[in-house]
């Protein structure tokens, strides 16, 4: 609608972030099971969380839906997001946003420019700073696409208090860092696994006679 939340669509961390927040004196048991989130039963508080996750499902699917007209895989997709949402940028800056390698931020740059959705340009007052920034031609496409979203979305927002604003805003915040720090988390457990299963893979190869 008018906000994105990321990470996975099935119920979560931001799900029951949103339980937290609207019952905060209320003690919740959440159990895991069969890959089952089973809560309290408070009904508003439940809701809030089915609609978190149906509106991470159908932010999903604009998302899918947007990189097939384009003809970009989800993280060119996702590179080109944020150069439209922020401007241009270097690609180390543009690296560290999308959670990428410089190589592989390489790699999606170059997909980018040989599609004409974004290119490199040179410091007008250093020219050695390469700047990247997107196209015209993908300007127009993104609006076609984003334009109304965001258009509804802040018709939206409008029908709401000051004070219901400052409460959405609060929540999003605290659930974009929320999921924040667990990706980086999540990027250390993987970190940390690397080692281990490149030996298992080592120790699993067949030795040859």
């Amino acid at each position: 609608m008018f906000a994105r939340l990321a990470g996975p669509s099935h119920l979560g961390s931001l799900e029951l972030m949103a339980i937290g927040l609207l019952a905060p004196d209320t003690l919740w048991v959440v159990e895991q099971y069969d890959h089952q989130i089973i809560r309290g039963s408070n009904d508003l508080a439940e809701q809030v969380a089915t609609e978190i996750a149906l509106f991470q499902n159908a932010t999903g699917a604009v998302d899918m839906a947007a990189g097939a007209v384009l003809c970009l895989n989800p993280t060119d997709l996702r590179c080109l997001g944020r150069l439209y949402a922020r401007g241009p940028s270097t690609a180390g800056e543009l690296a560290t946003a999308c959670g990428l390698s410089r190589g592989a931020m390489t790699t999606a740059l170059d997909r980018l420019e040989h599609a004409a959705y974004a290119k490199r340009v040179r410091g007008e007052t250093d020219r050695r700073k390469v700047v990247v920034e997107v196209t015209p031609r993908a300007l127009e496409r993104m609006e076609s696409i984003w334009g109304p979203i965001a258009r509804a979305g802040m018709s939206q927002l409008a029908e709401f208090s000051d004070g219901q604003l400052s409460f959405l805003l609060d929540f999003l915040r605290r659930g974009r860092e929320l999921q924040e720090s667990q990706a980086r988390r999540i990027r250390a457990m993987a970190e940390r696994a690397a080692p281990k299963d490149k030996r298992a893979r080592r120790q699993e190869q067949p030795t040859v006679a």
